[in-house]
């Protein structure tokens, strides 16, 4: 792997909330996160802690961690993880900025998730035609 190959695969610690009733929550994030485009590998090291490496030309941190938030995890928000959390945000932001990717070119945190919706079997499919939706 060369240079700039390797600045474009990060490698991140996703903590969790270690306080939280459930205590299984990077299993669970790591199921999430293992079929989106952008993310290589995760590996839980523990309950509370999961690592992720993810192409940063895709996703960053700051779009994965929001939408985990939004699906309801817990993320860890002590002192240490909130300057880490920071400092990789604005790191990675100047880096995909400097890539010549702005903001309205990656995806948002609720696209993300999409595609993963529309594939899962549910019953919030509606199973009116086309046309008959014009009418209220």
């Amino acid at each position: 792997m060369d240079q700039q190959e390797s600045d474009e695969i990060k490698e991140r610690e996703l903590c969790f909330c270690s306080l939280h009733p459930e205590r299984c929550e990077a299993k669970a994030a790591k199921a999430l996160l293992d079929d989106l485009e952008g993310v290589l590998s995760t590996q839980v090291l523990d309950e509370c802690r999961l690592l992720v490496r993810y192409d940063i030309r895709c996703l960053c941190l700051e779009i994965i961690e929001n939408a985990l938030s939004e699906l309801g995890f817990h993320l860890d928000n002590s002192l240490l993880t909130k300057v880490r959390r920071a400092l990789y945000y604005y790191t990675e932001e100047i880096q995909r900025e400097n890539m010549g990717i702005t903001k309205d070119q990656h995806n948002c945190t609720q696209s993300v998730f999409v595609n993963r919706y529309q594939h899962l079997e549910h019953g919030c499919r509606d199973g009116k035609q086309d046309y008959w939706r014009k009418y209220q």
